[in-house]
């Protein structure tokens, strides 16, 4: 424990808080972000799939096991990230929001970590898969500079300027899209390739086909993506930058299933991160609870940059690191399909409050509705062919309150909201809520305006005339007024 506190003490010493330092000290510091994945890679105990890339980096680097995103999907979750701040807090929860006419506005003050990594002297950039082209941004709000990036990637610095970098893969979007998912077979040994009949199912899914397929392309996607997590590193060898570079590497919510993406449960909401450094950090495996956020604040404490009292972002490292004692996760309005949940994770403990009990887990949704595998799942559920484990994904209505026991519990399936001897452990994640609610300014509260609602929806009509969606809209309408 004392080498504990010595190792960390030394990192805050070598990184501090001033921004005093020169070019040599300041690390360049690399952020690669992952779309659509869970956390099935090797170094989580995934047998089926061969990671070695991101293995190494975990081998190599500090683990963080309990990291949560604070939105479980991708435009929620970045404008969180770029922040380091609740996407509830800055009014950036709804899924692509401020499309439309109407727009949102970073309250007065606050910044993207770019716009603070650029007044420091870095160079900022942010890169597409192939490191040739600009990367996913997808956020919420309007930004007050030009440009948050100087390029897409580092060769346009100055000699000796730190780089503050992006790379954006496609992660589980491979599996979605044909002439993606071609690249992913050829660029794969065809001896690692997965078969649908070797795959385990989560038990809330179907054993069928549809699911069994779409699970097996789905691994040979996290496979193929730690081929691009290697050419990224590749690419920082061939360049010289090893030596002075921390990575970082994450996900931007979990695999797009029924109830993955969008959704808290850990398949949605859980993700790897690791910070990966070998000359300035030892190997570590920590258990501490943190969000995708604290990559921001820890990104900034890094660089010597002075962290904002107002983020909620906290640094991971130096002895004035306290862990969180639980964390939340918000679910808002995903495209045309307005929902409003919380989640709270304390110890090992899972507390989940649906605000709208009366509408079914699976609400009408294009997005989700379009996947090979929900026709499938609705149609057994239809048939009545669903055991009482896999209608917990397609019931017609959500209890108020869900309450989880992770370590006996993985899956989350057996609720415990209503079971009194974990009276005080709901207590105390009620508690919890309410406090984090009051205390970040959660603006998920209040319902979205239908102003802002209709301005938002006008973007995704006035693409493609698309009954589906005019449907799901007009249900959204009807059931607010009926207040379910």
């Amino acid at each position: 424990m004392r080498f504990q506190l010595l190792f960390f003490l030394g990192l805050f010493i070598f990184y501090g808080c001033s921004s005093d330092k020169t070019e040599e000290e300041r690390p360049n510091i690399l952020w690669i972000v992952v779309e659509d994945m869970s956390c099935h890679f090797g170094y989580n105990g995934e047998e089926l799939v061969s990671t070695p890339n991101v293995d190494r980096l975990a081998a190599e680097g500090v683990v963080f096991t309990n990291a949560y995103v604070t939105a479980p999907v991708c435009s929620a979750c970045r404008s969180a990230m770029i922040m380091g701040m609740y996407q509830t807090s800055i009014g950036a929860h709804h899924h692509r929001s401020s499309r439309g006419e109407m727009k949102i506005h970073l309250p007065e003050g606050i910044r993207t970590i770019p716009e603070y990594m650029q007044e420091a002297g870095y160079y900022t950039c942010n890169a597409n898969h192939n490191l040739d082209g600009k990367g996913k941004e997808d956020y919420n709000f309007v930004y007050a500079t030009d440009e948050l990036y100087d390029g897409f990637d580092w060769t346009g610095r100055e000699d000796g300027q730190p780089f503050f970098a992006q790379v954006q893969l496609r992660g589980g979007k491979l599996r979605n899209v044909p002439r993606w998912y071609e690249e992913v077979v050829e660029g794969l040994d065809p001896d690692i390739l997965i078969d649908d009949k070797d795959v385990t199912l989560p038990p809330y899914y179907p054993d069928m086909e549809a699911f069994r397929h779409d699970w097996a392309v789905y691994l040979n996607a996290v496979q193929y993506t730690d081929v691009m997590v290697g050419r990224v590193m590749d690419r920082l060898e061939q360049d010289g930058l090893m030596d002075n570079t921390v990575v970082f590497f994450i996900k931007d919510h979990g695999i797009s299933q029924a109830r993955g993406k969008q959704f808290l449960y850990d398949e949605g909401a859980k993700i790897p991160f690791i910070l990966w450094a070998p000359g300035k950090f030892r190997h570590e495996v920590k258990e501490d609870l943190i969000t995708h956020i604290d990559m921001a604040a820890t990104t900034l404490q890094l660089a010597g940059i002075e962290i904002p009292e107002y983020m909620d972002a906290i640094p991971l490292l130096g002895e004035d690191y306290i862990p969180r004692e639980y964390i939340v996760t918000a679910r808002d309005r995903c495209d045309e399909t307005v929902d409003h949940i919380r989640s709270v994770r304390r110890d090992n403990y899972k507390y989940i409050r649906n605000y709208l009990p009366m509408r079914p887990y699976l609400q009408p949704c294009r997005y989700k509705d379009n996947k090979p595998w929900m026709p499938v799942l609705r149609d057994l559920d239809r048939q009545g062919k669903l055991n009482e484990i896999q209608q917990l994904v397609t019931a017609k209505t959500r209890p108020a309150e869900e309450l989880y026991d992770l370590s006996a519990d993985p899956f989350e399936i057996n609720n415990l909201a209503d079971n009194v001897q974990y009276k005080e452990v709901l207590s105390q994640l009620r508690s919890d809520l309410e406090g984090w609610i009051a205390e970040t300014g959660d603006k998920g509260i209040n319902p979205e305006s239908e102003e802002m609602y209709d301005s938002d929806m006008a973007v995704y009509l006035g693409r493609k005339e698309n009954q589906e969606i005019k449907d799901n809209i007009a249900l959204m309408k009807k059931w607010a007024e009926e207040g379910k």
